[in-house]
């Protein structure tokens, strides 16, 4: 996933940009940082923290500029090192540039592997710094052409934002497989990965950054465009179903809507009869109401979540089953009871998640147990920067619906069909990625087969 946000041309550019990377943070927990510049000199500030645990008003005083980007990150290629903590910053004749980078490069080793055979030294193992080196080694005249040339060369899911001493340039793939939108907060540009960052700010949504589209902002606010790539739409389908805020527009669509959407086509396709529906919170909150207003069945909370529990906890190794579970979630006891539940989740990758909750309930006391899943199958692994394991460790593709539903020990198993799923989004499947649903991947990926 990762969030990204770009300030161009506002005095407190590295404020605005903490905001948006506050608002952001659900799309990457593992670190945040963020670069500024004043026409001088880019100023950086990186940390494997949260963002609200790093930055304070010392910070601000040293951001200083009225151009900036930000980067909340979530991991795929590479590991969590400082190393890889973005943004990246690197100097050459083209004088100083940051990049800050949503995706994850399908050519990625291939390219590593030719820069190698030229020289060249990697100081981190994210596919970002491929990206940094191509542009160092494009001989384009301005920076814009260099950053054209470099992006011509790379495949995969990039969302980008670039930040030079004079200027912001925002970068979106052909496919648009991660969103990226422009704004304005009166005379100055924003960019975002969501809108719900610009509600944060007060900005106005003017529009996306269009797929094969390079926007870039200047120091004396004119706007240069070019589409680099004619664009072959593949959005990111796990956007709606599971990444994007609900209170986000997301590929001109609100997230919560389609969600609750997905809901109604679970309960067009299920009609099953029982006590009451519920969530696994959060990522199940949104379909289970929407369920629950098509089905006319009652919607309960059957779990309580711990809002307060970091990526990483002391777990123990035996003394508690199911630790990891059991710290997030808690089940109401007196609501399960001896009732026969419904339950809601976005998806079920290797299984052993859902296997725990349904333990859960059962050993709360319901009677019998149900469990809708409001995406198709996951049959295949996602190399557009989803961090999904092999096709080996996922449930589904090793395994048919009986023997799904029989080790998660669910009474019950149906998943949401194709079609029901873009019936709730209400656009054509053709201009979505689906390879994880069906194994269709809209580029060529190093050392895979492509169907």
């Amino acid at each position: 996933m990762c969030g990204i946000f770009g300030v161009a041309n506002h005095s407190e550019a590295s404020n605005l940009t903490y905001l948006g990377l506050y608002a952001l943070q659900h799309r990457g927990q593992e670190s945040a940082g963020i670069v500024s510049s004043d026409g001088e000199d880019l100023y950086k500030i990186r940390k494997r923290k949260q963002v609200s645990d790093s930055f304070d008003e010392k910070s601000f005083a040293f951001l200083k500029g009225d151009f900036s980007i930000g980067h909340v990150r979530y991991s795929t290629t590479g590991g969590n090192s400082y190393t890889n903590v973005q943004p990246f910053q690197a100097s050459g004749k083209f004088g100083k540039l940051a990049i800050a980078h949503n995706g994850n490069l399908t050519n990625y080793f291939s390219l590593k592997s030719k820069l190698e055979d030229k020289g060249v030294i990697f100081q981190s193992t994210s596919d970002t710094e491929i990206i940094l080196h191509l542009v160092a080694q494009s001989e384009g005249k301005s920076i814009f052409d260099k950053i054209e040339d470099a992006v011509k060369k790379i495949d995969g899911a990039f969302s980008l934002m670039f930040l030079t001493k004079d200027s912001v340039i925002a970068v979106r793939d052909p496919q648009g497989f991660r969103p990226l939108i422009m704004g304005k907060v009166n005379n100055s540009y924003v960019f975002s990965s969501e809108s719900c960052a610009f509600d944060l700010i007060g900005a106005e949504y003017i529009r996306e950054v269009e797929p094969g589209e390079i926007v870039e902002v200047s120091r004396d606010g004119k706007i240069n465009t070019k589409t680099y790539h004619k664009p072959t739409p593949a959005n990111c389908v796990f956007e709606h179903v599971y990444f994007g805020r609900p209170d986000s527009v997301i590929f001109s669509e609100t997230a919560y809507e389609v969600r609750k959407n997905l809901g109604r086509e679970l309960a067009k396709e299920n009609k099953i009869d029982a006590d009451f529906v519920i969530p696994v919170p959060d990522s199940g909150n949104f379909a289970a109401l929407g369920y629950s207003e098509e089905s006319k069945i009652p919607f309960e909370f059957g779990f309580i979540r711990n809002h307060y529990v970091g990526r990483t906890f002391i777990e123990p190794k035996q003394s508690i089953r199911g630790f990891g579970v059991k710290v997030k979630l808690n089940p109401v006891k007196e609501t399960l009871k001896g009732k026969r539940v419904i339950v809601i989740d976005d998806s079920i990758v290797r299984g052993t998640t859902s296997k725990k909750i349904i333990k859960m309930i059962r050993d709360a006391g319901a009677k019998e147990i149900t469990l809708l899943i409001s995406s198709p199958p996951f049959i295949k692994p996602c190399f557009y920067g989803i961090d999904t394991p092999s096709e080996a460790e996922l449930i589904a593709a090793n395994h048919s619906m009986k023997e799904i539903c029989n080790y998660i020990e669910a009474d019950h198993l149906a998943y949401l069909s194709m079609d029901g799923m873009f019936r709730a989004i209400k656009k054509d499947s053709k201009s979505f990625c689906t390879a994880c649903f069906t194994g269709k991947y809209p580029t060529p990926v190093d050392g895979h087969t492509m169907l």
